[in-house]
């Protein structure tokens, strides 16, 4: 079933089939979404593909330099976004399906993966979290992660990244191993679940796989109850 709503020019877009009890939450456009539900294995959870965004506003959580010398810069607008989809969209999307999930999922790739990381600092909406190839170098991320406790820490957090992706001439980027490597440290010291997994090649092979590898993996992890968020 593929049910869709739309709030303040972004979609909702909900995959669901039978009995789910967990819902995943995703950056994606509906294309995308459909193309990762295709690659999920049975029993799959709720997946909910947001789209509309403008990745570089809504999905940076401060303004820092683009990445690249040419691009935009990071906007720093994902308080906002983070609030639209836990108090708007979320609870719209959830009345509609009619709906209750045990658990929230909150999973994204590149800086969509960041925002899922950083989204644990600031809410408790979700109790597991996704980050593929996520921009952990992305300017002071690291920082906040040691200095600032996680809101309601998560049943489990999935990481994963490319193993060439550190080799590029890009100084910032150049660091997401090294930066991954100390996310994940820094969860586990929180006593967080945490997997961290590497796949061959760069940053843009195998997108939809990795995404539908990452959502896998959190929703297997048994919860620790079967309440409601």
């Amino acid at each position: 079933m593929c049910r869709q709503i739309k709030a303040e020019g972004y979609t909702l877009t909900y995959f669901s089939e039978g009995e789910a009890r967990d819902a995943v939450y995703c950056p994606l456009s509906p294309e995308e979404g459909e193309a990762v539900w295709e690659l999920l294995p049975s029993p799959r959870p709720v997946l909910g593909a947001v789209g509309g965004l403008d990745w570089n506003r809504d999905l940076s959580p401060w303004p820092a330099p683009g990445a690249f010398g040419k691009g935009t810069d990071f906007a720093g607008k994902g308080g906002a976004f983070l609030t639209l989809l836990t108090e708007v969209l979320i609870p719209q999307g959830e009345k509609m399906m009619d709906f209750h999930p045990r658990r929230r999922a909150l999973a994204g790739y590149s800086l969509a993966g960041l925002f899922a990381l950083w989204s644990l600092t600031q809410t408790n909406c979700f109790q597991l979290a996704a980050s593929m190839s996520g921009s952990l170098w992305y300017d002071g991320f690291l920082q906040l992660l040691e200095r600032e406790p996680l809101v309601c820490p998560p049943q489990k957090v999935y990481l994963s990244l490319g193993e060439k992706e550190k080799r590029t001439r890009n100084l910032r980027l150049a660091q997401v191993e090294n930066a991954t490597r100390s996310a994940a440290e820094l969860l586990s010291r929180q006593g967080i679940a945490v997997e961290l997994e590497f796949w061959p090649g760069g940053h843009f092979q195998d997108v939809h796989r990795r995404i539908a590898r990452g959502i896998q993996r959190i929703v297997e992890h048994p919860p620790a109850c079967d309440g409601p968020a």
